[in-house]
């Protein structure tokens, strides 16, 4: 699926991210999490379980002008769904390109018939906090020490029926315009 809004100057478009994908990916991964950034093994296993009958994951890529600047996954079992990772170059933030890859995620996780959505947000990373807020996910729970090596807790948050968030899904309704 391929969807298109302005993001400054540019146009961002969502695209499924393939394996080409990773090196740019891991450039922001590094650049947003030094701490605690994702590897090269984990973004290739991710996407191993992206594609076929049998996939379990999704993952997206936002390009403006040919590069990577957002990305975003989810996997899933059953009828749960896990937000496994959301990022937004920082010369991007505040555009909305975040909330138009929560989206999409959020999309996927209603494709595969999940009834909720799980996630772990830094406890210190207030922007994201608001971003899942807004769009209904509500704070469940802590994770002491989750993110290493800097030993930050986790805000674990979830949202229940993720169609209701989504414009364009059959209970869906726009009010995140």
């Amino acid at each position: 699926m391929t969807e298109s809004a302005t993001a400054g100057p540019a146009t961002a478009v969502l695209r499924e991210m393939r394996w080409w994908d990773i090196d740019p990916v891991l450039r922001m991964e590094r650049e947003l999490f030094p701490e605690d950034a994702w590897s090269r093994g984990m973004f290739w296993s991710e996407l191993a379980h992206a594609r076929g009958p049998g996939a379990t994951r999704r993952y997206v890529v936002a390009e403006t002008d040919g590069q990577v600047v957002g990305y975003a996954g989810l996997v899933t079992s059953g009828e749960q769904a896990d937000v496994q990772t959301i990022a937004v170059a920082r010369d991007h933030w505040g555009t909305g390109l975040g909330a138009r890859l929560l989206t999409e995620l959020l999309r996927a996780a209603t494709a595969f018939e999940c009834t909720e959505v799980l996630l772990e947000c830094r406890v210190d990373n207030t922007r994201a906090q608001r971003l899942y807020e807004r769009f209904g996910f509500e704070l469940i729970g802590f994770r002491r020490g989750y993110y290493q090596p800097g030993n930050v807790d986790a805000l674990v948050m979830r949202l229940t029926d993720p169609s209701a968030s989504v414009p364009g899904t059959e209970r869906g309704t726009d009010n995140h315009a």
